[in-house]
């Protein structure tokens, strides 16, 4: 099954079934911009639970490359996905993108596992893109390669235009 591409909000996911929300997290407990705050107006436990994490509050390690799942609703899971490195700063010019392929890449690995073992279906916003500055073809690759490639239904949502 190709990746999905699908007009909406992705804090509110279509289909039937379990579904986990996927979404980029940045290395040192920031929570404020971009995507994060529609989830947190949806979904105020994932920030409560993301801070609490970055605090050092759960047993999972805060680190490039995990994830943090937060059940929201009993058929959806949000994914925090730490694949940023710090933030990017207005005004600031940075030698390198905050964005970490490879931190994505393992997450993403992670997430696969998660959705194999709950039956779920896989959605999130063009990740590692906006705010963490990555290339979305590079993005785009490892999605194939870690969740399509092994069967998942992956959907990426874009929202709608506005006029």
């Amino acid at each position: 099954m190709p990746l999905q591409y699908v007009v909406g909000d992705a804090t509110c996911p279509v289909g039937p079934g379990q579904k986990i929300v996927v979404h980029i997290c940045n290395d040192i407990g920031a929570w404020g911009r971009g995507f994060v705050l529609p989830l947190s107006r949806r979904y105020p436990e994932t920030e409560l639970r993301y801070k609490a994490w970055a605090q050092g509050q759960e047993i999972l390690p805060f680190t490039l490359g995990q994830v943090q799942f937060v059940r929201v609703r009993p058929d959806l899971e949000v994914a925090n996905l730490v694949g940023q490195h710090d933030i990017a700063r207005k005004g600031q010019s940075l030698a390198q993108p905050p964005v970490r392929y490879e931190a994505i890449r393992e997450g993403l690995g992670r997430v696969r596992v998660q959705a194999v073992r709950t039956g779920a279906s896989v959605h999130m916003p063009r990740i590692g893109v906006g705010l963490a500055g990555g290339d979305w073809s590079v993005v785009e690759k490892i999605l194939q390669e870690e969740l399509v490639d092994h069967g998942l239904m992956v959907m990426v949502y874009d929202l709608p235009e506005r006029d």
